[in-house]
């Protein structure tokens, strides 16, 4: 039998992945924590509205039934009630958690903890640390998990990109990766892989979120036979703003302070969402706010200048900042311009209810797998389930150990199998460079962006999807052909497939579901349809593409 040093391997170092690795060490399992850079990059630091939580002292008339039902609901019932409920149960002890490391939540005059009402909440149970909560939650984390790295029982591996999981009879071994520096890869072998890679940003170029989360993880995964489920739900969030490089999240946090939105007509503004849905129209759910901008046609804008501008500093001060920074706009005297972008995205990997996928001893957490929300994410839910379902996995994993036995026996043989599949998989990387065309592989990535944007948008139809999915084939079918240059970091080249076959996998779920729920909208199916009330799973073989419905609720989300 060989040796196995490592016991655990986490791919990704946010908000997930890191809750994952220290709930591993807590309980004495030995972790390598790897991602290309440091957890300060991760798109973690982004989340800005708040973590939502039931406390011993809620607001009147909110509680622990009430939570679970605002979640469930906003994900258009699609949540199943189990893994709903124990995240909501779980909301006291992870902000308690929180506050024990060190993040400081921003609190009342009377040393109270603030909290705010958010988009599809029907009570204010957000807690907040300014408009900074997620680079807060960050920064606690990281003093912690580098408490646990001068004990040895967390190695941070920085610099190393995922390529593929070490996968053999349905049972994961643990993971090749590749280093940048020495241009190879290398075999990392384990008792368990937890992967918290974050979203699919990249499928659709300019997002609210990190470039560095483009989904290939996932779509490499798929390609080694792990299932994917409800890749058709993509969250628009209602209110970004444009800048040449990305759009800036404008933090739902604005509308939860009471900002408004509102078009101009004849030199006079129309509060639309109010008008047609009541003084709380502009806190409903991010998908129906999202659609309304769409459909106007209409310059859209977020005022919040009515409010006085020592609160706007003490409450909004990153946003206030980003608006200045990249804008100049001064937001305690001017309206922001403001329209709907991609942000989240509920699909992702299957996972059970103790996030392990279909693979033995493989598991995903955090925003790449697809748990809890439904068909639309409740604002303030991401960060609470990036660390309870870390929480999850961990546990599941260190309740497998006894005595402190592998949980799978890595085998001379299977050893060699996988040697082998290294030595074949270096010779690609160096052939790949070698290969001939005009168009290079950032071209037909920044193309796939565009089909993405075009044809995944807010609103969809069959032609639209079906014209989609013949673009992502032909990119496909052209993809051994690129121009693999070697100046790019080869992660980008090898990458490319991957994340082709993911995006191909996306329309392919939202063509199946002929019905409109939560953030998918079908222009020609625009009713909700309860014989469709169920999580759509795929699965890739040697090409093709197979989706059914989980009737079975083996795959609760």
């Amino acid at each position: 039998m060989v040796d196995k040093s490592t016991k655990v391997i986490v791919i990704g170092s946010g908000i997930a992945g890191m809750s994952s690795a220290l709930k591993c060490a807590e309980a004495g399992l030995h972790v390598l924590l790897v991602s290309p850079f440091p957890s300060e990059r991760a798109q973690s630091v982004m989340a800005a509205g708040g973590i939502n939580a039931i406390l011993s002292t809620p607001e009147p008339g909110d509680s622990l039934d009430s939570f679970v039902e605002d979640t469930i609901k906003g994900g258009s019932y699609l949540g199943g009630q189990a893994a709903v409920r124990g995240l909501c149960e779980n909301s006291e002890n992870i902000i308690k958690y929180l506050e024990q490391i060190g993040t400081v939540f921003s609190v009342e005059k009377d040393g109270t903890p603030s909290r705010r009402a958010i988009g599809g909440h029907s009570h204010k149970r957000s807690y907040y640390c300014g408009s900074s909560t997620g680079k807060q939650i960050v920064s606690a984390l990281v003093m912690e998990v580098r408490r646990y790295e001068a004990s040895g029982m967390i190695t941070r591996k920085l610099g190393k990109y995922f390529h593929s999981a070490l996968i053999k009879d349905g049972i994961c071994y643990g993971v090749a990766l590749y280093d940048d520096t020495a241009q190879k890869l290398e075999s990392v072998y384990a008792d368990a892989l937890i992967v918290a890679s974050g979203g699919q940003n990249t499928l659709f170029g300019k997002t609210t979120g990190s470039l560095l989360c483009d989904g290939y993880v996932a779509g490499k995964l798929f390609t080694q036979g792990v299932l994917l489920k409800n890749l058709e739900f993509i969250q628009y969030h209602p209110t970004t703003m444009e800048t040449e490089q990305k759009r800036i999240l404008i933090s739902e946090a604005v509308r939860g302070e009471g900002g408004r939105l509102y078009y101009t007509k004849d030199q006079n503004r129309v509060y639309f969402m109010e008008d047609k849905y009541g003084p709380h129209g502009n806190l409903l759910t991010r998908d129906v706010v999202s659609r309304e901008i769409f459909a106007l046609d209409e310059d859209v804008y977020l005022d919040i200048s009515f409010l006085d501008k020592k609160d706007i500093d003490k409450k909004l001060p990153e946003v206030r900042d980003l608006c200045m920074k990249y804008r100049g706009i001064d937001i305690s005297k001017e309206p922001i311009p403001v329209k709907p972008s991609v942000h989240f995205f509920m699909g992702g990997l299957a996972v059970h209810l103790n996030h392990e996928t279909n693979i033995q001893n493989l598991f995903a957490v955090g925003e790449c797998a697809s748990m809890y929300h439904g068909a639309n994410r409740l604002g303030g839910n991401s960060l609470l389930a990036a660390i309870h379902s870390g929480w999850k996995a961990a546990e599941e994993i260190s309740s497998r150990f006894t005595d402190h036995k592998a949980l799978n026996e890595l085998s001379s043989s299977i050893k060699d199998e996988f040697d082998n599949y290294l030595s074949l998989q270096n010779k690609k990387l160096k052939e790949r460079n070698k290969t001939e065309s005009s168009f290079p592989v950032m071209y037909i990535r920044d193309m796939l962006a565009e089909t993405m944007e075009r044809y995944m948008g807010v609103l969809r139809s069959e032609e639209d999807i079906e014209k989609g999915i013949s673009d992502v084939d032909y990119y496909l079918a052209t993809s051994e052909k690129l121009n693999y240059d070697s100046s790019v970091n080869a992660y980008h080249n090898y990458s490319l497939m991957a994340i082709l076959s993911l995006a191909k996998a996306a329309l392919e779920c939202a063509k199946n579901r002929t019905e409109s729920r939560g953030s998918h909208f079908r222009i020609d199916h625009p009713d909700m349809d309860p014989a469709l009330a169920y999580s759509t799973l795929i699965s890739y073989d040697e090409g093709s593409y197979h989706i059914m419905f989980d009737k079975e609720h083996l795959y609760e989300s």
